[in-house]
């Protein structure tokens, strides 16, 4: 296959190509002799074979008496056997050696002693039971553990029973990273604006040590051609594996393909998935050497789908991955025709039924994998899936834990964060999983059952009143419940000293405003419109008004970054960020729970939590939030 720059191959095909030029050219790993007791996860080099047998001796059992089991037939309540200590057994403990002229053991709880060293057998033994004889468990001679096998737990007892102290494996491959990049610096929690924090290493470490590898960080390298050129090589000699992150793709400063070519060849550029597209794979003196692309979920996504395959034709192991199961996709999923793509989802088992939610697909956002339960691999030339489609997920979380999760689907609060930590501190085997889609789309997703709860806050305009006409309005003859929550101040956020003196609604109208909002259907973005209306402005004249963020916390980090200048959130987000707020309204942030889940031990403990001296402590911390009858129940009739 002709080498392309920045080609589009399909990931399959690419991969078989790469492992049969790394299987031809590239060097072996070298073998190492280690203690078994050190041995866990390290992977054999060559079958092991048993020096001994286990047992090696003929082993009672069971605590009691070795008896010849002939001698005990025909035992019964009406006929008991009489046996003589010394003559016709011998008492013995577990683990004994069975005493020659013996070949059986009864327990002693079927014993009945008579005293002057006599006792009596109501039941009769059989030959050999409650001995374990000689090679039961492992024959001298016999293969323990064949060759290219990862060590687990038991597998050190069984070597060690087998008479093995030292074991013959491969040397762990010794993987290179060296991070590239004139705008990357070492990880600080005071970055300067244009500089980025180097992670890719330690995430990328951690999934390699998983595997088994070495790990060498190398220094971070500047976007420079002739010391890119030399660092690869350096590494490529002293590594097993080597991976160039960053400047991989088809940028004014990407020098990692040229540097490969030149330095040994380059066999793909480009592969057909996404996120991860610009990757490169190639061979440096007989050494594999990937160029990963920068972005952290790009380069996971190439660490499982490439890097992994490399580690497992060196030690000649698969390694296990996720249970794959099936699940109902809640929105529509447009994919492009040209990739596979990898798209990280929550999962929640609602009423049987899993449901699969899709994350934020973009390459940087990394905390999308820390909350991910699950991959969906949407397949080349497919356009995606519509709501409510049933689709195949590979877990990153067991399914246990997914059972157990608390869905909670609607409009964000922090106070789900504060709940969420207080459940993990008090419930063990309980989690909560909360997917921020505004509280109309939280309404929506609780009627096509995606979900176990749905935080809103949704004023009437009509009555004044919070949340109670809305689920009048969407709940047909639903049997729902209210479970009231805060109250919380809303208001504008703005920055330290309020430069731009905003003091009230038709402020943000001004022209030289910077706004930035929440998304259509969340109850923030609902207030302002009402707002708006109300004063008679209209939305066409806010300088942002188009610019949407799915949490408070996003859009005060937004001002305080400097990148807006006002925004609608609560209080609590705004002290957060040390930000100036001017207060609009007071208004009610409550849960919603249809009648099939109220009685859910996870839902019961949640509301516990609502109602606990805990939550209140650390919610008056955060501040703009009162408390009036939370955690009452109150049915909605509908």
């Amino acid at each position: 296959m002709s080498y392309k720059y920045l080609d589009n191959i399909e990931l399959e095909v690419a991969l078989t190509v790469y492992l049969q030029n790394i299987k031809s050219e590239c060097k072996s790993l070298e073998k190492e002799e280690i203690a078994v007791q050190n041995s866990l996860g390290r992977v054999t080099s060559e079958a092991v074979i048993a020096k001994i047998s286990s047992p090696h001796y003929n082993a009672c059992a069971m605590d009691g008496i070795a008896v010849f089991a002939r001698n005990t037939f025909g035992a019964t309540e009406t006929t008991p056997v009489i046996l003589k200590e010394g003559i016709d057994f011998k008492r013995v403990d577990t683990g004994d050696p069975l005493p020659d002229n013996f070949d059986s053991v009864v327990m002693i709880e079927d014993v009945i002693e008579m005293g002057e060293e006599t006792l009596k057998l109501l039941n009769a033994g059989t030959p050999w039971q409650h001995v374990r004889q000689i090679g039961e468990d492992i024959c001298a001679g016999e293969m323990i553990i064949p060759s290219n096998t990862r060590i687990e737990p038991s597998a050190i007892g069984s070597l060690l029973a087998g008479g093995i102290l030292n074991i013959s494996v491969w040397k762990k491959p010794v993987v290179g990273i060296i991070p590239s990049g004139d705008e990357i610096v070492m990880p600080t929690d005071n970055p300067k604006e244009g500089e980025i924090i180097e992670f890719n290493s330690s995430i990328f470490s951690a999934m390699l040590e998983s595997w088994g590898s070495e790990v060498k960080v190398y220094d971070i390298v500047p976007d420079k051609y002739e010391i890119i050129r030399e660092e690869v090589d350096k590494a490529s000699k002293e590594c097993d594996l080597v991976l160039l992150n960053a400047g991989s793709s088809a940028g004014r400063e990407d020098f990692s393909s040229k540097v490969i070519e030149n330095l040994g060849k380059v066999l793909v550029h480009g592969i057909a998935i996404r996120p991860g597209k610009p990757t490169i794979l190639g061979i440096v003196n007989k050494c594999p050497v990937i160029g990963v692309p920068g972005y952290p979920v790009s380069g996971i996504i190439v660490m499982e789908t490439a890097v992994k395959k490399v580690l497992e034709l060196l030690l000649g192991v698969n390694y296990p991955s996720g249970e794959k199961v099936k699940a109902t996709i809640s929105r529509k999923l447009i994919s492009s025709l040209k990739y596979k793509e990898f798209v990280r989802v929550k999962i929640g088992e609602i009423a049987g039924q899993l449901v699969a939610t899709p994350l934020n697909r973009g390459a940087g956002v990394v905390t999308s994998f820390m909350k991910a339960d699950g991959i969906l691999e949407v397949p080349h030339n497919s356009e995606g899936y519509e709501n409510g489609q049933e689709i195949n997920i590979q877990l990153l979380r067991n399914r246990e834990e997914i059972q157990n999760t608390l869905v909670i689907m609607g409009s964000h609060d922090p106070l789900i964060d504060v709940v969420t930590d207080i459940i993990r501190k008090n419930y063990q085997n309980e989690y909560v999983s909360s997917v921020h889609v505004g509280s109309i789309g939280g309404i929506m997703a609780l009627k096509r059952n995606e979900t176990h709860a749905s935080g809103i806050h949704l004023l009437d305009e009509q009555t004044g009143e919070y949340n109670i006409s809305y689920i009048k309005k969407y709940f047909g003859n639903s049997k729902i419940f209210l479970i009231k929550g805060v109250k919380r101040v809303q208001g504008f956020m703005v920055a330290p000293g309020n430069p731009k003196s905003i003091k009230e609604i038709s402020d943000i109208c001004l022209e030289g405003i910077s706004y930035v909002n929440r998304q259509k259907g969340s109850g923030t973005r609902i207030l302002l419109d009402y707002l708006l209306k109300k004063n008679g402005k209209s939305a066409s004249s806010i300088y942002g008004y188009e610019r949407e963020e799915f949490t408070h916390m996003t859009v005060g980090a937004l001002i305080a970054s400097g990148k807006a200048d006002a925004g609608m959130g609560i209080y609590s987000a705004a002290k957060i960020y040390g930000l100036d707020f001017i207060p609009v309204c007071e208004e009610e942030y409550d849960f919603i729970i249809p009648e099939r889940y109220i009685g859910l031990e996870k839902v019961q403990h949640f509301i516990e939590v609502l109602k606990s001296k805990q939550f209140k402590e650390e919610l008056h911390d955060m501040g703009g939030y009162t408390f009036e009858n939370i955690g009452e129940i109150l049915e909605v009739n509908v």
